[in-house]
């Protein structure tokens, strides 16, 4: 009887231990894993206005406006950076809205008509 208890608490000690590894374990890697609690700054806007790519996007975007155009000209670039210059500069020069993270936002004012009565 007595090897028997000793043999079962050898088990006991031996499973609390291993769950309390398991669980100090998974605590750690789940603080780990989790996002800073403290707040982010703001995304820096991006001054393009002395990129190329910037100043041929808006050249693009003043002539499509002028032309009643949507975006004629597909241009790729190999760098994201430099698509998104090209991207603010044609939304700037369409007469578009550019939200903080360079995507555009169309929001052209609608045209004022006269009332008629």
């Amino acid at each position: 009887m007595e090897g028997l208890m000793r043999m079962n608490l050898k088990q006991f000690v031996w499973i609390v231990a291993m769950t309390l590894a398991i669980g100090i374990t998974a605590g750690t890697v789940r603080v780990a894993a989790s996002p800073s609690s403290q707040p982010q700054p703001p995304a820096q806007t991006q001054d393009y206005s002395k990129n190329k790519n910037y100043q041929v996007g808006v050249r693009d975007g003043k002539d499509d406006k002028a032309h009643n155009k949507d975006h004629s000209r597909k241009r790729n670039f190999k760098k994201d950076e430099d698509q998104k210059a090209y991207e603010t500069g044609y939304q700037y020069g369409s007469g578009g809205t550019v939200t903080e993270d360079g995507k555009s936002k169309n929001a052209r004012k609608p045209m004022n008509l006269p009332i008629q009565e």
